[in-house]
């Protein structure tokens, strides 16, 4: 049977079997095809949704341990869970040796009190004589802290035989501000190495220490205990270069409110750190320095791909 000129052929069937084919076969393998296409492009949004859910599992699950991030960026934890209660009690188990605190020499001690029993609480005798090794018992406490002020009475005098005023020399040592460098020491450690505010150090030198402190001076002597000792930190800085094997690490950090980051190199005898606002190469380079030729033992960050391979053999993965 021949089918008209006019009639459309399926575009998938050649031209000599598509004027066989009849209509209805026709028409059932275009919807067939049709079904076909929109199956696939179904199956490749599956696939992309599928690719999506899966990166967003993983950004779920990331964790200081295994990215990246700092830990207060964690989500809060549940609770472990609690342990069977054991037929052991609390505390030390019989045969446990004891750790107590050593007793210092009596020789070093500030002051001794001696105790010595009056009479017998049997019979009331009066009781006399020494006990060669006495029951020990230190207490330690802390002295009262009362500020140590002195006094500079800066004097010029007039010369009797040309009427020229002199003012005597400045000592040498002698602080031009009001507070002297164990206090201003005290100022600058509080807020660094032990975290607290500048208010919470305010607090503590007026009510602890007894000297009144304003918390703009607290900027001011960090500031100054900064440039104190830039020239040890320049030092301890470039130690590192030279060390047989050294650490190195970088995280996140904060620095004038913008994003930067810490690094910090740990070998045998110091410890070095680098604030700077990029977390690239260039930093891993100032800190260990170009000609470093030690072992080094990092996470494998891409930072330390300048690194020659034989020195980067050792490395460790994040907890």
């Amino acid at each position: 049977m021949a089918y008209p000129a006019a009639m459309d052929t399926h575009p998938s069937l050649p031209q000599e079997l598509g004027e066989r084919t009849p209509p209805e076969v026709r028409a059932y393998i275009a919807a067939l095809e049709a079904r076909q296409a929109s199956l696939g492009v179904l199956e490749v949004r599956v696939v992309a949704l599928e690719a999506m859910v899966k990166a967003l599992q993983e950004q779920l699950h990331q964790t200081a341990r295994n990215a990246s991030r700092p830990p207060s960026s964690d989500p809060p934890q549940p609770l472990p869970p609690r342990r069977r209660q054991g037929k052991r009690r609390r505390g030390g188990q019989p045969g446990h040796p004891g750790h107590t605190r050593t007793l210092l020499p009596v020789d070093e001690v500030d002051a001794v009190v001696v105790l010595k029993p009056a009479q017998c609480p049997g019979c009331h005798a009066a009781l006399s004589g020494e006990d060669p090794t006495p029951w020990r018992h230190q207490v330690m406490e802390r002295p009262p802290i009362k500020p140590l002020v002195t006094e500079y009475q800066w004097q010029q005098l007039v010369c009797p035989a040309c009427g020229e005023v002199t003012r005597a020399p400045w000592p040498a040592g002698v602080p031009s501000g009001p507070y002297g460098p164990r206090g201003q020491a005290t100022v600058a450690v509080c807020p660094g190495a032990y975290r607290l505010s500048k208010r919470t150090t305010q607090q503590l030198m007026n009510e602890v220490c007894g000297v009144p402190w304003s918390v703009g001076t607290i900027s001011q002597l960090e500031q100054a205990a900064t440039e104190a000792v830039a020239a040890s930190v320049e030092e301890a800085r470039t130690s590192v270069h030279a060390q047989a094997v050294a650490h190195l690490e970088e995280t996140r950090w904060r620095q004038g409110g913008k994003r930067a980051g810490l690094w910090v190199a740990v070998p045998r005898v110091v410890t070095g750190f680098l604030g700077r606002l990029s977390r690239g190469a260039q930093v891993a380079r100032e800190l260990l320095g170009e000609a470093c030729s030690g072992l080094l033992v990092t996470d494998r960050d891409s930072a330390y791909h300048w690194y020659p391979v034989r020195w980067r053999q050792v490395c460790w993965a994040h907890l």
